[in-house]
């Protein structure tokens, strides 16, 4: 909590150029054919910058849950400004906060991720958060 008071993020307002972006970054919306990726899903889209749309991708739970993500390599196929590397360590850390508040609300009797989801989750904020 102490990190989310004084990140900045809350006024929405940031420094790094605007872009639209489709705003889910569950890995099923992106089609690799070998040569490009299409995107599948707009329903989110919208105004957004680069630096929130990768942490979109690198922080969604499909990006681990599965066959992880290579975050790292990934995230070396973009060239980031300063400030844009800067909005996405933290929107990185926002959007873990967030998907450990939405794992923490599954129903033990119906799960809909395997046992022990939110608790990864919750590692996965901290390491972000150290």
């Amino acid at each position: 909590m102490a990190w989310l008071a004084q990140s900045g993020l809350e006024n929405g307002e940031s420094d790094v150029p605007a872009a639209f972006g489709p705003g889910d970054g569950n890995l099923a919306n992106y089609l690799w054919d070998g040569n490009k990726v299409q995107v599948v899903d707009f329903e989110d889209s919208g105004r957004s910058d680069r630096a929130f749309e990768l942490a979109e991708i690198t922080e969604h739970v499909s990006s681990w849950i599965g066959p992880p993500l290579d975050v790292s390599s990934f995230l070396a196929h973009v060239d980031l400004t300063a400030a844009e590397a800067s909005r996405l360590r933290d929107c990185r850390r926002l959007l873990a906060l967030v998907w450990l508040f939405l794992l923490s609300f599954d129903d033990s009797d119906s799960l809909r991720n395997p046992p022990g989801t939110a608790e990864r989750q919750a590692a996965r904020l901290m390491e972000l958060l150290g």
